[in-house]
């Protein structure tokens, strides 16, 4: 029991300290996850980021020199979401396997009118660029998840939030992104804020939608095999 606890200290020190390092590219965090990995540490630095819902299932853990193949693959994803899509907020994050992924968030300001979920023409001319970024990265898994903030009921936002996010697969798909590409597409309604919902400000930030980028199964195969380009 006490080498248990000890072996689970260590890992809250390292989540500690890749939450503390935000400085950090992708092919840095990559090594450091990988090298200490497994599905618990990725676990928990998963929680840590918010984002435990993606990622590939592999169920073994990924080694250093995997991750480090994987966060440079990612660190070029970011840098071509983030020049593709201006209208949105291109972050780093990592997966429920503990590995490198990216997050874009939409402001559903620039997608959609209030209330409803038919893209407008700003959002669809964002979504034609991005999908290039996706076409370019077949090996990438994607999900999206709609929120909205907590004004109405459930019955209201989680079949919009819901809606909106499907609007943006669809729209995707027929830029030519493949349907299969989408792991996960669902919504969140309002259970998930990022701000206040007690400002018009914060439910504004609250509306939105959030597409991760992660390694696909395959990636990860490479990634294990040293192939990875």
């Amino acid at each position: 029991m006490k080498a248990r606890k000890m072996i689970i200290f260590a890992m809250c020190g390292i989540v500690m300290m890749f939450c503390a390092c935000s400085s950090m590219n992708n092919t840095t965090k990559g090594g450091l996850i990988g090298a200490g990995s497994g599905a618990v540490l990725g676990g928990l630095i998963g929680k840590v980021a918010g984002n435990t819902a993606v990622g590939a299932v592999i169920g073994t853990a990924v080694g250093a020199g995997a991750g480090v193949l994987i966060g440079k693959k990612m660190d070029k994803a970011k840098a071509a979401a983030a020049a593709a899509v201006q209208d949105a907020t291109v972050e780093e994050v990592t997966d429920n396997n503990g590995l490198s992924a990216v997050k874009v968030t939409l402001d559903s300001g620039i997608l959609f009118q209030t209330n409803k979920s038919d893209l407008n023409t700003q959002a669809k001319n964002a979504l034609v660029k991005f999908s290039g970024v996706l076409k370019q990265y077949p090996d990438i898994d994607v999900a999206i998840y709609g929120h909205t903030d907590n004004t109405g009921t459930d019955a209201i936002n989680v079949p919009l939030s819901l809606a909106r996010a499907k609007s943006v697969s669809a729209y995707l798909e027929s830029c030519g992104v493949p349907s299969s590409k989408f792991k996960s597409v669902e919504g969140q309604g309002s259970a998930q804020p990022v701000a206040t919902n007690d400002t018009k400000e914060g439910r504004a930030q609250n509306r939105r939608v959030e597409i991760f980028m992660y390694a696909s199964a395959d990636m990860i195969k490479a990634a294990e095999a040293g192939t990875l380009k």
